[in-house]
């Protein structure tokens, strides 16, 4: 068990990489609260987490991020249940696939709405609380997308990029704050979305393997700050 227990905000926590954020830090013994927009799948996957860790804290509320109001009303349910926030793990957002010359119109609005303005959005709204506290630490979920441009990354790699150049100007703001922020870029990890493509779930990497690296990162002296983490498949992208 953690020498404190840690109240930290998991988004698009329902399912993939970051309901396996989620149960990494509740098996580590820090209490938990879910975002995700669909309500239905958000209530199993806490309800199954409740009977799994029943030492901690594990609450959630149903939001779409991409909407001021919805992420207004999630950050009020987050300040009802806990009196600070120690670590934000900004995972919430989507892909579509397709090039900027011929994806479909509003594309490029939905991938900076799902991708960018989500973690803007509910990073203003809990940023307060560990700004009071004096300490916190936020994860910003990017891609290898957000490095190098590849063929069909579209409005979606504009919009990791986007977040990229957000969660370094984040960090370069909160560094006399005692606050860190962290830029992860996974590469190709297996979830759903990759069933039925062809590629084994041997050639890319495991969801736990991100959520590893994040809780990691999350243990070290008040005074480490990992900036980055960038975690690709070994025998590189796909």
């Amino acid at each position: 068990m953690p020498t404190e227990t840690l109240n930290v905000v998991v988004t698009g926590s329902s399912k993939g990489i970051g309901k396996a954020i989620a149960e990494s830090f509740a098996d580590d013994g820090h209490n938990l609260f879910l975002c995700a927009r669909d309500s239905q799948l958000l209530e199993g996957v806490i309800g199954d987490m409740q009977k799994q860790f029943p030492g901690i804290i594990i609450t959630g509320y149903p939001a779409d991020l991409s909407l001021k109001p919805d992420v207004d009303k999630l950050a009020a349910a987050v300040l009802a249940k806990f009196p600070k926030v120690d670590i934000l793990v900004n995972n919430a957002g989507e892909f579509l696939p397709g090039s900027i010359y011929n994806e479909e119109e509003g594309t490029m609005e939905k991938m900076l709405q799902s991708n960018l303005f989500s973690a803007y959005y509910i990073t203003r709204a809990l940023l307060p609380l560990m700004l009071t506290n004096k300490k916190g630490h936020i994860f910003n979920m990017c891609s290898i997308a957000s490095l190098k441009a590849y063929d069909n990354g579209g409005s979606y790699s504009v919009s990791k990029f986007a977040l990229m150049g957000f969660s370094k100007n984040l960090r370069e703001e909160l560094k006399p704050m005692n606050i860190k922020v962290t830029t992860v870029y996974p590469g190709a990890v297996y979830t759903s979305s990759w069933e039925g493509s062809g590629i084994t779930p041997e050639r890319i990497l495991e969801i736990n393997d991100v959520a590893q690296m994040i809780l990691a990162a999350s243990k070290l002296s008040v005074q480490a700050c990992v900036e980055e983490i960038i975690i690709r498949p070994i025998l590189g992208d796909v």
